[in-house]
């Protein structure tokens, strides 16, 4: 018998390998939604039967959705009913001033995309990097008397986490009911994991999507990426800072991060507090419901404002059609400021359009980017957009991690999500959009101070990068679906 299998083994090892490619070719040809991903994945298994297909299961596979389904339901009574601040589109048109009463449109479809309701009274407040931030989410966790919930992708155990996780332990023994929510991809860009501090200090902690591969942090997908933070369910933060000290430009960190956040106070906070209360389900089956969580609340300021969830589950593609919404409907002006380029062909060509229909289009994407491949995919596409009049910058170090598209003065979009694959397909992201000409203006100031010392990129720049570079960001350009 032994001898009998030690001549069969290697075709039985062959046979396995062929029904294990052949069983991920076609989960890839069933199950993918964008057909270049489904072909650039059967490419990756039939070159490379077990290594193409034990890469499908862990990085193209999405094992969320079917659960994310059972547990939607029993999510469902999360909810912070708020009918009485819903904005119609007769009172979004009064609050706009007539020459971008357009963006009624714009609304009218993020209506039918998202199911959210738009919601008036909401003050928005802005904090440049963690050194602005950081204190205004310390000072609400220290001021919060009943409920604190935090989630976050990266949350390091450094000199910025720490400041936090005193701030939230000192909660918890103070009586207040605290909920930390980290990615777990998140949780490893430090080491000891932070995670192990707050739960010695009695915080209820939990890791959303543990995963096969915490080495591939940078490059992981189906992660959640969003960064919420609730005081009493009545003061918010999100934007796109993480907790970690490279946020802090003071200390001087050796690669210093540039980003945004926002205080959010009125309706849209229960939007905030409903994304993470369906996230935390998700993750540990336990449903925050109650006044503590979702206490009433009244308006705060003249912001209209939703909250955007976008995922790879019932939320997948909604920030994207947004996105494409806003395009479509500008009139003047669009302003991107993102890490991370890596539009797909639906959202360049809307981009063209807008420029080759007289909209100025303006783009800001960090000269040194922080993922090196990521850089280069970004280079390899850049010619497609110069070339039809959208106008590029580069902006000087430090990086810039900031999140922000405003549209004709009156409407932004800020949050979680970078303008690539993996925000807008495949990671669970959080945004909110602005329809308020002051909050875009300051936006607008804020994007022209950083355009103000940056470097306007020409399609002649682009065309003059020398054959090896030209080739080496076309290869990266490859692993697009993947970025």
């Amino acid at each position: 018998m032994t001898e009998v299998l030690r001549h069969i083994w290697p075709h039985l090892a062959a046979a396995a390998i062929i029904l294990l490619a052949l069983a991920a070719a076609s989960h890839a040809v069933i199950y993918k939604r964008n057909p270049r991903s489904a072909v650039a994945w059967l490419g990756v298994i039939l070159m490379f039967p077990l290594v193409g297909a034990l890469l499908y299961i862990m990085l193209g596979i999405n094992r969320i959705q079917r659960r994310a389904s059972d547990l939607r339901a029993r999510a469902a009574s999360i909810s912070s009913p708020l009918p009485r601040h819903a904005c119609s589109l007769r009172d979004l048109a009064a609050h706009l001033p007539s020459d971008t009463r357009h963006l009624n449109t714009l609304a009218q479809v993020v209506n039918r995309v998202t199911g959210v309701p738009l919601l008036k009274g909401n003050r928005v407040e802005p904090f440049l990097d963690g050194d602005a931030a950081y204190p205004a989410m310390l000072s609400a966790i220290r001021g919060a008397t009943q409920s604190l919930t935090l989630c976050t992708y990266i949350f390091a155990n450094d000199r910025a986490g720490k400041m936090f996780t005193d701030a939230l332990a000192e909660a918890v023994r103070r009586g207040v009911e605290v909920r930390v929510l980290i990615d777990y991809a998140g949780s490893r860009y430090s080491f000891p994991p932070v995670e192990h501090v707050l739960r010695r200090a009695g915080v209820r902690t939990a890791l959303f999507m543990r995963s096969i591969n915490p080495w591939l942090t940078a490059y992981s997908n189906l992660r959640s990426h969003r960064k919420i933070l609730v005081a009493d369910g009545r003061v918010g933060f999100t934007g796109g800072i993480n907790i970690r000290a490279d946020n802090l430009q003071e200390p001087k960190p050796s690669f210093p991060v540039r980003d945004i956040h926002f205080r959010m106070e009125g309706p849209v906070v229960g939007q905030l507090q409903q994304a993470f209360a369906e996230d935390w389900n998700f993750a540990t089956r336990e449903a925050l419901a109650g006044e503590p969580w979702f206490p009433p609340l009244d308006t705060a300021g003249d912001v209209i404002a939703r909250g955007i969830t976008d995922g790879p589950d019932e939320d997948y593609d909604k920030l994207r059609q947004v996105i494409l919404g806003a395009l479509a409907c500008a009139r003047r002006r669009i302003r991107i400021v993102t890490p991370y380029f890596l539009p797909d062909s639906d959202l360049i060509a809307a981009l063209n359009t807008a420029a080759l229909r007289g909209v100025e289009v303006e783009i800001l994407i960090p000269q040194k980017n922080n993922l090196r491949l990521v850089g280069w995919a970004i280079r390899a596409h850049l010619w497609q957009v110069l070339e039809r009049g959208c106008k590029v910058y580069f902006t000087a170090p430090p990086f810039e991690h900031t999140k922000i598209m405003t549209v004709d003065d009156a409407w932004a979009l800020v949050g979680s999500a970078n303008w690539d694959p993996r925000s807008l397909r495949l990671n669970f992201e959080f945004n909110v959009e602005a329809y308020d000409p002051q909050f875009a203006a300051g936006l607008d100031n804020i994007i022209s101070r950083k355009r103000a010392a940056a470097h306007a990129v020409t399609l002649e720049e682009m065309d003059a990068r020398k054959f090896p570079a030209r080739l080496r960001d076309g290869m990266a350009r490859l692993f697009f679906p993947y970025l």
